[in-house]
């Protein structure tokens, strides 16, 4: 991608009257007053870590401040005074958002909520209440000391946080059969564009008193509240996965095999992976996968009946399908062995170059379209596109692969990416399954959701943050004022 460069007031949808220049440090002296000092940072030095996330969005700023705050009254604090001065806030939490959702603005400050750590679990009611800079993993481990199960599992669950999984709506390897993040929230403590703070439902699992607010502030990626608390839903654990592994000298097989499988049963996971990314983990692990093969699945199920009926069910269906090789493995440690191989396809794709990173899904039937269209795709623009997917539910990752000091080369990949998100809305699908629109896909939702349901959208975002001050340009934008185009470039 091109050099960084500041987001210009101008671009910011919304903000009516951002800070004059000559009048920021002020207006940063007064917030570091109302705030503990290890809660700011304004050294450009040490801001830089903050300006973007994993996408890399070519339009980050340089931020006036950071502001890591431990408390909600802390959150609240730097809510209020952004309102009052018109100042753009954008949250964050890791920084390991692959659509440009936590992109700084030189006008603004970034809002990270990596010191709110703190958890909480009630194993009789099984839930936890946790703060939103908890690491997935985090809430995984402290759920287990309890016996108890946290079921959404990004692949990156081990360095993304929580609040950054309620923020996109994260999925996950299990969600084909236990549900992505929403299905597990049960309440939150939001600090809204002026300063309130509101509770929105709570520890119960039953609850239709006024509107149904959660799913509307989950998967809102910042631009209507900044989420300081979550009440989470816990599980007992899951029984023992069995892991059964098909290996496919063409994705023409290995996509039947899935539908196959997937109108048949319902697995706890159903993976894929294509040749480019069967050959970029072996290079990292060096674990034996098959070089020369087209496509992998790997599939789970945690089904305990003496019969084994589902995991048959998966050997059957590969086996139909033309499988070259098809087996269930030996044991639960080789059985974590092909589940982290697909775990880490994507740092394993991003040794090859620099990456552009879809997230497009559509309905299963359609799975075996999109493969073969993102194939030609790839050929067309003569661009290597990694492939690899959450099969069982539809939602897939063609990894765009390029030089960024390639020009040529990097026009063919930008166009490649709006072309990629083409193809899944006319296949029925989304541009997004599970990382969020951010700015880097902001374009095309236009094309995906209609103008009337994008108004509407607006008209909400216009209700809660007139202002426009939470995360501007993060999937909305005025009309003729976009930030960027279908090819992902400004």
């Amino acid at each position: 991608m091109s050099q960084a460069t500041d987001l210009q007031d101008s671009d910011i949808p919304g903000l009516e009257a951002p800070v004059p220049r000559e009048a920021r440090g002020r207006v940063i002296d007064e917030l570091a007053s109302m705030l503990p000092p290890e809660a700011i940072i304004t050294d450009p030095k040490a801001m830089e870590a903050y300006r973007q996330d994993r996408a890399v969005d070519p339009n980050a700023g340089m931020p006036m401040a950071v502001v890591l705050p431990l408390t909600t009254e802390h959150v609240k604090m730097a809510v209020q005074w952004a309102a009052r001065h018109q100042v753009p806030v954008v949250p964050r939490g890791a920084g390991t958002g692959l659509s440009g959702g936590a992109t700084a603005i030189a006008s603004g400050i970034v809002l990270s909520t990596e010191r709110m750590r703190n958890i909480a679990v009630d194993p009789v009611t099984r839930t936890a209440v946790v703060q939103p800079g908890l690491l997935n993993a985090e809430v995984k481990g402290a759920a287990a000391a309890e016996g108890l199960w946290y079921p959404p599992d990004p692949a990156s669950f081990e360095i993304c946080t929580i609040g950054g999984n309620a923020a996109t709506n994260a999925g996950g390897l299990c969600c084909v059969k236990y549900g992505v993040t929403s299905d597990y929230i049960l309440g939150m403590e939001v600090v809204m564009a002026d300063g309130r703070v509101v509770r929105i439902g709570g520890p119960r699992l039953k609850d239709v008193a006024g509107l149904s607010m959660l799913k509307l502030f989950v998967g809102s990626e910042g631009t209507l509240g900044i989420i300081t608390e979550l009440t989470l839903r816990l599980l007992p654990p899951a029984p023992p996965a069995r892991t059964v592994v098909g290996w496919f000298s063409s994705s023409r097989e290995a996509a039947a095999a899935i539908l196959d499988i997937a109108s048949s049963i319902r697995p706890s996971m159903l993976e894929y992976m294509d040749a480019t990314s069967i050959n970029a983990v072996e290079d990292v692990l060096g674990m034996g996968l098959h070089r020369h093969a087209s496509a992998l699945v790997v599939a789970r199920s945690d089904d305990q009946s003496p019969s084994g009926a589902e995991v048959a069910t998966m050997l059957a269906a590969f086996h139909r399908h033309g499988a070259f090789e098809a087996f269930e493995v030996a044991d639960q440690q080789e059985g974590e062995r092909f589940a982290n191989a697909r775990r880490i396809a994507i740092p394993a794709v991003e040794r090859m170059g620099t990456l552009l990173l879809e997230d497009v899904g559509v309905a299963i039937p359609r799975l075996a379209e999109l493969v073969f269209g993102v194939e030609k795709i790839a050929e067309a623009r003569d661009v290597v596109i990694a492939f690899i997917a959450h099969a069982g539910d539809g939602n897939t990752h063609p990894l765009i692969v390029f030089n960024p000091d390639d020009a040529d080369m990097k026009e063919r990949a930008y166009l490649a990416y709006g072309e990629v998100m083409d193809l899944a809305i006319q296949l029925g699908g989304t541009i997004t399954g599970e990382h969020g629109v951010g700015r880097l896909k902001r374009p095309c939702l236009v094309d995906q959701i209609g103008e009337d349901l994008l108004e509407i959208s607006h008209n909400i975002k216009k209700a809660l943050d007139p202002a426009g001050i939470l995360n501007p340009g993060t999937i909305f934008a005025a009309s003729g004022n976009a930030v960027g185009s279908k090819t992902g470039q400004k």
